[in-house]
């Protein structure tokens, strides 16, 4: 049994419409306007115990909505989920002592309190043992480097500092699941490498399992072996990482720079992408030339002084997924 089922969850809103202006809204509360909007249609998928899952797709795909109804915040109106056995929305209790759920854009510490009191209150909030607690505590405050955070109100705190305190704060109860919703969103670079680290070194050594959604790509090639696309409401695709690019594409590039300028080269299954001076960045299919021989061709000519292949960009490979599912927003 997985730890985690979705089947046919289907989930519609009812958004209000009126037009601009004063008398738009005026006519808006007299005689309100509806329609109505699928963020989920048929969703299906399934998560073993210790897995880590990529969830992505453009703005209004339906990710948040999903986290949403699998932490027992939303009731869908059909289909079936169950976390550990649970339905979420029905065994609120019980499930929510069993997860830890982050929002990137909101918080579930105190505003004014020190993140320190914070914790505590979330002990309390969680009745987690003091003695396991404090175990539990010190090791999160070591691994996400919060030491020096601790007596500091929440409000104080700059972005990255506030979301390396919330993942804190919602593993304090040692959950078996973290559902981790745009995490990274506004972090600099140092903050995202931690946030990364943090999670992959929890899934990997504690086998806690992780469902992630966002919107940065380089979170997903970091941490997520399986990814799941959701544009419109529905699941594209359902794979490892790696298949996904190669199903999508599977072209790669190479980069060369030459003793002298750039020459004109015109060799089969290869396109010449850019050229400044003496430097050319080509694409090619693996499956009609390989790299070997490109390379082999190229020098057997010419006088290379440095060359290297690399995968396309993963924000590439996701923008063509979208563009050939017409999954991005209009």
């Amino acid at each position: 049994m997985p730890q985690i089922l979705v089947q046919d969850l289907a989930k519609t809103y009812r958004v209000a419409e009126r037009d601009p202006g004063v008398l738009g809204a005026l006519r808006g509360l007299m005689r309100p306007r509806w329609r109505t909007v699928d963020a989920l249609q048929g969703v299906s998928f399934s998560l073993e115990r210790g897995e880590l899952l990529g969830f992505i797709g453009p703005n209004g795909a339906g990710k948040s909505t999903t986290i949403k109804i699998l932490s027992g915040i939303l009731r869908p109106d059909g289909g079936r989920v169950e976390v550990d056995g649970l339905v979420p929305w029905r065994d609120r209790v019980r499930h929510v002592g069993r997860i830890g759920v982050v929002f990137g854009q909101r918080t579930q510490l105190w505003w004014d309190l020190p993140v320190a009191d914070g914790f505590d209150l979330l002990r309390d909030i969680y009745r987690v043992d003091p003695i396991r607690y404090r175990k539990t505590r010190d090791e999160l405050v070591a691994m996400l480097r919060l030491e020096k955070l601790l007596d500091q109100p929440v409000r104080q705190l700059s972005l990255g500092q506030r979301m390396r305190a919330e993942i804190a704060a919602a593993m304090l109860h040692e959950p078996a699941i973290l559902f981790l919703d745009e995490p990274t969103i506004g972090l600099d670079a140092p903050s995202k490498l931690a946030v990364r680290e943090f999670v992959k070194r929890l899934n990997r050594e504690t086998g806690v399992t992780v469902l992630l959604t966002t919107h940065d790509m380089h979170d997903i090639e970091a941490l997520a072996e399986r990814v799941i696309v959701i544009g419109h409401g529905r699941v594209l695709a359902d794979s490892p990482f790696e298949a996904l690019r190669a199903n999508v594409l599977a072209e790669r590039r190479l980069f060369v720079d030459f003793a002298g300028d750039a020459p004109d080269l015109a060799l089969p299954g290869v396109t010449v992408r850019s050229r400044e001076g003496r430097s050319l960045e080509l694409a090619f299919d693996p499956r009609a030339i390989g790299a070997p021989a490109l390379i082999a061709a190229i020098t057997a000519g010419h006088a290379v002084e440095d060359i290297h292949v690399e995968q396309p960009a993963i924000e590439e490979v996701i923008a063509r997924f979208y563009d050939l599912h017409g999954a991005a927003e209009a």
